[in-house]
């Protein structure tokens, strides 16, 4: 089995902030730790604390080293700190330090209500973005998308195969000739071939099962090196398209959906999905928003 690929453009990812990269270099650390001791993917703590915090600029970070947006609740003992949020007065938990806020946003993840969050795979964000916002952390209705984003945007489902022991570099050999089977099997959708992950699978193994440099198939699926595979993500092995195929028109947006999902399940590049609805790269999916397709 042979497939004659086209040349892409080089992947180019959004312009990143210097703040959000300052925060993630001063507590990536600490996120990887909590991996490991509390079974909480990294690059979620990382991205609630760059949401909840304005990566550490906000005023209930700078007043009461508060990264989580933790309210005092019935069970809170300690110090208190009264801003407005979704009243008028409301009370938030204050700390000694850093520290002591992202250990006491492990320990509140640990409560019952959230439980079911530690069935997940560990290297799993989209579905713990999702669960949190499910579980009701946040009001916010954008609120999964949103950690989704800052977590593609900022390569944070890196230091969750870094902390969970798993590089996920995969085989990066690449053979002179294709192997005689193939683990996968090849579709065409979209006018479109495309096999679908597995468990374990990465896009360096996948590569070296067809054949395929590794720099190719993540630019035809516009991610970077390393960009974690779940089982059922679609890995394509050409070019996406310009627009969605008909009778796609339109995309109805779902809780834990990011731009470069939705441009997999319709094989449309994700730059063409922004301009078609004219959005900006800053633009974050909604439950509910309707993208056009084509």
């Amino acid at each position: 089995m042979l497939f004659v690929l086209p040349s892409l453009p080089a992947f180019s990812q959004a312009k990143r902030s210097k703040v959000y990269e300052e925060y993630i270099k001063t507590y990536k650390s600490v996120a990887i730790d909590h991996l490991k001791r509390h079974k909480i993917p990294a690059s979620i703590t990382l991205a609630q604390g760059l949401l909840e915090s304005g990566a550490g600029q906000s005023d209930l970070a700078r007043r009461a080293n508060n990264h989580f947006g933790i309210k005092c609740h019935s069970d809170w003992k300690g110090e208190k700190v009264y801003k407005s949020d979704d009243n008028p007065n409301d009370c938030f938990r204050k700390y000694k330090n850093a520290s002591e806020s992202f250990e006491d946003h492990a320990q509140f993840l640990k409560k019952a209500r959230y439980s079911t969050l530690f069935t997940l795979k560990i290297t799993d964000y989209r579905s713990w973005a999702r669960g949190l916002q499910v579980c009701g952390y946040a009001t916010d209705p954008a609120y999964a998308n949103k950690l989704i984003k800052i977590i593609e945007d900022y390569d944070l489902y890196l230091y969750d195969m870094q902390g969970s022991s798993s590089t996920g570099k995969g085989n990066t050999t690449q053979t002179s000739k294709p192997p005689v089977t193939y683990k996968h099997t090849p579709y065409r959708t979209h006018g479109l071939i495309y096999i679908i992950a597995r468990d374990g699978d990465t896009y360096e193994s996948i590569a070296s099962e067809f054949n395929f440099k590794v720099k190719d198939l993540c630019k035809y699926n516009e991610v970077p090196r390393g960009f974690p595979l779940n089982n059922g993500d679609w890995v394509y092995f050409e070019n996406k398209k310009s627009k969605a195929d008909k009778p796609y028109y339109e995309h109805i947006v779902k809780v834990g959906e990011s731009m470069h999902s939705i441009s997999q399940k319709y094989g449309l590049k994700v730059k063409n999905l922004y301009k078609l609805n004219k959005k900006d790269y800053e633009y974050v999916p909604v439950e509910g928003d309707i993208l056009r397709l084509r």
